[in-house]
């Protein structure tokens, strides 16, 4: 199996959730030559990413790792941001200033854009306005593919056929997607669409906030975020069991957890977006490309999963 891997820098610039500090940016700069390095084919941002005076640090960041990439390692991967639809950011020019300010702070490396999260909770017309300024941009000289994010089967379908009439197509979609992600039964719908109309699928939070990474065995009070701490705590003892079906196969295969939950995903032919913050993180999960889950180990996780009745929260604008 050819798999792709993705590198998600949501953790780049949040203090509330990651416990981001600006000493770590150097440590960061390694972690992304090492993406390069090691083949990850996209690299994933928001123009939403860096909580409070941070906001675009993300961006900021990875466009400054960028100006110090060489043409032939740049052309390598793929730069996707997503532009936040906040209800402020109306008509067909809403995301007209919020694009230009991205693409400023990613160096003018910017391959494709992303519509956020769906607008059909607060705003339904919104969202084919911003995708239809996208559109425009395109016509108007910028070059981009357009992408979609936290977007459901029935919405997915009528995004499709309105860019379709704007003679645009929809390259990239990407949803939650882990073996404790809500409403999995919807977004492997969302997914079957992707296959049927040539479709990327990325799969965000692949590791659950590093949840799936958590040796069972250990109780080992975590240091993380006051939020990761309260969400290690909710579903330790749920997960108990899933987690230890993790465990057992990655010392069966002499391979860590956390490659074990993202062949899950590599398993259904999804690209996983991984956060990471640290180099050595992202060479363990890179070696992830050198084997595959048999349909047995495959199956066992899956039904383990099935059985966890509370599941991770899902993005409030998800769209049906």
């Amino acid at each position: 199996m050819v798999k792709k891997l993705g590198l998600g820098t949501w953790s780049w610039g949040n203090k509330l959730f990651w416990n981001y500090q600006k000493n770590s940016d150097n440590e960061l700069f390694e972690v992304y030559k090492e993406a390069l390095n090691r083949g990850y084919s996209f690299i994933d941002t928001a123009d939403s990413y860096g909580t409070g005076k941070l906001n675009g640090r993300s961006e900021e960041l990875l466009g400054n790792f960028l100006s110090q990439t060489s043409k032939v390692q740049r052309n390598r991967i793929q730069i996707a941001t997503k532009l936040a639809p906040y209800p402020w950011r109306i008509g067909r020019k809403g995301f007209t200033l919020p694009y230009k300010n991205s693409l400023k702070r990613l160096n003018n490396n910017l391959d494709i854009v992303q519509l956020h999260w769906s607008t059909s909770r607060y705003n339904p017309k919104q969202e084919l306005q911003l995708l239809a300024n996208l559109c425009d941009l395109n016509k108007n000289g910028f070059e981009f593919k357009i992408g979609l994010s936290n977007i459901g089967p029935i919405k997915l379908l009528e995004i499709i056929d309105f860019l379709a009439k704007m003679k645009r197509k929809v390259y990239s979609v990407q949803c939650q997607f882990s073996l404790l992600a809500p409403n999995l039964n919807q977004q492997k719908k969302v997914k079957k669409i992707c296959d049927d109309n040539n479709i990327n699928f990325l799969a965000y939070s692949p590791l659950s906030f590093g949840l799936l990474c958590k040796d069972p065995n250990s109780i080992k009070t975590s240091n993380q975020s006051l939020l990761r701490n309260l969400i290690f705590n909710l579903y330790d003892q749920p997960t108990l069991k899933l987690r230890q079906a993790l465990l057992d196969i990655a010392h069966d295969r002499s391979v860590s957890q956390a490659q074990v939950a993202i062949n899950w995903c590599c398993y259904q032919g999804v690209i996983p977006l991984i956060g990471l913050r640290k180099k050595e993180h992202l060479i363990d999960i890179s070696r992830v490309q050198k084997w595959d889950l048999s349909p047995t180990e495959f199956q066992k996780l899956d039904n383990l999963s099935k059985d966890i009745s509370i599941r991770l929260p899902a993005n409030p604008f998800a769209s049906k």
